[in-house]
């Protein structure tokens, strides 16, 4: 008989029995959870049970089945749990594996077998109530993941202005004290303001009013940050009209408090004597207050003179500032400036570049490796135009070859005609150029060529041959990017493309080479 794993612990006990969507068979029931039997195992008495049920049961030795003695049947050694005695009901596994099953949740609509159910639904279902780990709340599965991020009183959140972590039920106290949490300036409508350079704003703020240095000797004026200079300029002289009572006050008072107590020289006796008793008796009580009032005033003006030597070292320090951050910006609009210039020097070399490929990409898609070529030239009357005035005289076809490591050759025309073709003729010249396998060919170039101007009614052709000047340095190996041209200077009567010649058709002709490639 074979013997329960006991490394083998399953996670659960049986299976409920509103799953079943047939009626429970006693069979089928675990004897220990009363459940359907969840990997079943049959102890020697013959009853079923859970693997896991059965576990716990034997777990501290075995155990007499309560099953075998509620059916008065209980024989020993048979009815006792010994999981070494036990097996699994592998037969009974199948046959609850293929019953129809349904989920016990109201909600869901879920069907299928009981193999399916614990393979693919159970501990799925969107509709099992779970209990969320931070405040213990009974939730629907599906809403776990909304639940978690905006309702969950215990959620753990990051101060999206600070990035400190804390509980959702604290957010309201933390944005008090958030030193990162924005804030608008009142006065100026500015926004998103960090606590923590709140206070600097305010101070710095231009909008920000505040009460005229010279408040204290009768100025009325709130001044906004950003404007106190300008106030003061302004201001200049009607800040010297109150200043002028208080400063001729404190020196008539100082005039009277000094002449009050100094010694008088009497004319008659040329004697020092005292003041009248009189007199000192009759301003006693104005001696009394006068030094007070003086003492008063000079501290006013203490407090205007100490507030125009801050604004002295203010604008003195602001100056500096200023005269630093000019020089900082100098040197960024120079280093700009030489980025710029970088920059424009590496377009430069990209559109160079860009050009060079283009090129030879035209170049690539006209060219031929079999010594034959058809040369197609539109827009015939305005090239030809642009060679009678001199602009553009002559034209190059793309490159041919005589094959993919051959010669490279192409074609010269002159619209108007050169040498003694001047003005009647067109002419047409054969041009040997330099090719990257010039090393590994026959020279001097010595196959005939021949030259077409292609009737486009397919009737007769101007044709013109030669077989190539051997001694001519024309048919040399190239030492630059091509030889000098050689051909047929009277190639073709301009004439012949006069009126509707069938040489010219649609504004353009066909021109046609080809290369004898015998010997080759």
């Amino acid at each position: 008989m074979a013997r329960i794993s006991l490394a083998y612990t399953p996670s659960s006990p049986g299976i409920p029995l509103s799953v079943l969507s047939v009626p429970m068979e006693n069979k089928y029931k675990c004897q220990q959870c009363h459940l359907v039997l969840r990997k079943p195992v049959q102890a020697q008495c013959g009853h079923r049970f859970c693997v896991h049920c059965f576990k716990l049961l034997t777990s501290s030795g075995p155990k007499p089945c309560e099953a075998c003695r509620q059916e008065e049947i209980y024989e020993e050694p048979i009815s006792i749990l010994n999981s070494n005695e036990a097996f699994p009901d592998n037969a009974a596994g199948r046959e609850i594996a293929s019953l129809p099953a349904r989920c016990f949740n109201q909600s869901c609509t879920w069907t299928g077998s009981i193999k399916e159910y614990e393979s693919q639904h159970e501990g799925q279902c969107e509709f099992d109530k779970v209990q969320c780990e931070a405040c213990k709340l009974s939730i629907l599965r599906s809403d776990k993941d909304r639940h978690n991020e905006r309702e969950c009183e215990a959620r753990t959140l990051n101060c999206k202005y600070c990035k400190m972590t804390f509980n959702f039920k604290d957010i309201k106290a933390h944005d008090e004290i958030c030193v990162k949490f924005p804030l608008q300036c009142k006065d100026c409508g500015k926004k998103k303001i960090p606590r923590e350079k709140f206070s600097d704003h305010i101070k710095s703020c231009a909008k920000s009013r505040s009460a005229c240095p010279f408040s204290e000797v009768g100025c009325k004026s709130m001044i906004e940050n950003g404007k106190l200079s300008d106030h003061e300029h302004s201001s200049t002289m009607e800040h010297l009209r109150l200043l002028l009572p208080m400063v001729l006050s404190v020196d008539r008072t100082r005039a009277e408090t000094t002449g009050a107590g100094e010694w008088q020289e009497d004319s008659g006796l040329g004697l020092y004597r005292a003041p009248e008793e009189g007199a000192s008796m009759g301003t006693g009580a104005a001696a009394t207050i006068q030094p007070f009032d003086l003492e008063k005033k000079v501290n006013a003006l203490e407090n205007i003179v100490c507030v125009l030597n801050r604004e002295v070292e203010r604008s003195s320090v602001t100056m500096e500032a200023f005269s630093h951050q000019h020089r900082l910006d100098q040197e960024k609009i120079e280093n700009l400036s030489n980025k710029v210039r970088q920059l424009e020097r590496t377009l430069t070399m990209r559109d160079l570049q860009l050009s060079e490929t283009e090129q030879l990409v035209r170049e690539l898609q006209l060219c031929t490796y079999d010594g034959i070529f058809v040369w197609k030239i539109g827009d015939f009357s305005r090239r030809r135009q642009n060679a009678v005035a001199g602009q553009a005289p002559a034209m190059f076809s793309p490159a041919f070859y005589s094959s993919k490591y051959g010669y490279k050759m192409c074609l010269r025309l002159y619209l108007n005609g050169d040498g003694t073709g001047r003005g009647t003729h067109l002419s047409l010249f054969f041009v040997v150029m330099r090719g990257k396998c010039d090393a590994l060919l026959k020279w001097p170039f010595s196959q005939k060529v021949t030259l077409m101007l292609l009737d486009q009614n397919n009737r007769e052709h101007i044709i013109d041959a030669f077989r190539p000047d051997v001694t001519s340095t024309s048919f040399q190996r190239p030492i630059s990017e091509m030889n000098i041209a050689s051909g047929c200077p009277l190639f073709c009567p301009l004439a012949k493309l006069a009126g509707k010649s069938p040489y010219l058709r649609d504004d353009t002709i066909f021109i046609k080479a080809i290369v004898d490639l015998t010997g080759l």
